[in-house]
């Protein structure tokens, strides 16, 4: 496959940055790269341009670092709350990705965050808390907590009421017993308190 250099006038992500200069298939370049202005052909006029070039990129990477790093304080005291579902047994059907996260940081409290930059060594499989790292720049890397929770937890706390109700219930017959078996015997006591007393002859 042919390749052409080009010189960067963007930053692309697995690419490069503003004013580098990278080799890449001539169809990349043709079809995508130069028309988007992405990137530029390598000449000598445009090699002039590369320290505009280099100057924009300090410029946009100062600006990321500075915008992560006060992203890093308040995201680090953050706590994702994630519903999922779960059989009986409790385990999850499923698991909670980067994506997953990224979702929701999105819906919770609307931070926009590349799933790239929430780093999982795997997916998250278990109910509780998990802490999670972001690596938000190549120079600020945080974490934030995730709590997972079943979207049962009301079906069980009704059933544990229920169960409980019985026992109650259950507890007061058991009380009731006792006494009816007390009043009954007081009867018989006085019964046999008032025998007709022997009348003696004379």
């Amino acid at each position: 496959m042919a390749k052409t250099e080009v010189i960067l006038t963007h930053n692309i992500v697995g690419l490069g940055g503003e004013s580098d200069q990278v080799k890449v298939s001539a169809g990349y370049a043709r079809n995508y790269l130069l028309p988007q202005r992405l990137a530029i052909p390598v000449t000598q006029a445009n090699k002039r341009r590369l320290d505009a070039l280099r100057q924009r990129r300090a410029e946009r990477e100062a600006h990321e670092f500075n915008t992560m790093s006060e992203l890093s304080k308040s995201i680090s005291k953050l706590i994702a709350v994630i519903h999922v579902k779960t059989g009986d047994d409790g385990k999850m059907f499923g698991s909670v990705t980067s994506g997953t996260i990224a979702d929701v940081l999105k819906s919770q409290f609307d931070i926009t965050l590349e799933k790239r930059k929430i780093h999982l060594e795997h997916p998250l499989k278990t109910l509780g808390e998990h802490e999670v790292e972001l690596r938000l720049h190549s120079e600020v890397v945080t974490s934030m907590k995730v709590r997972i929770e079943s979207d049962r937890p009301v079906e069980q706390t009704d059933a544990a009421a229920e169960a409980g109700g019985r026992d109650h219930k259950v507890t007061e017959k058991r009380g009731r017993r006792p006494e009816g078996k007390a009043e009954e015997a007081k009867p018989e006591a006085k019964g046999r308190a008032e025998k007709p007393k022997r009348v003696e002859k004379k």
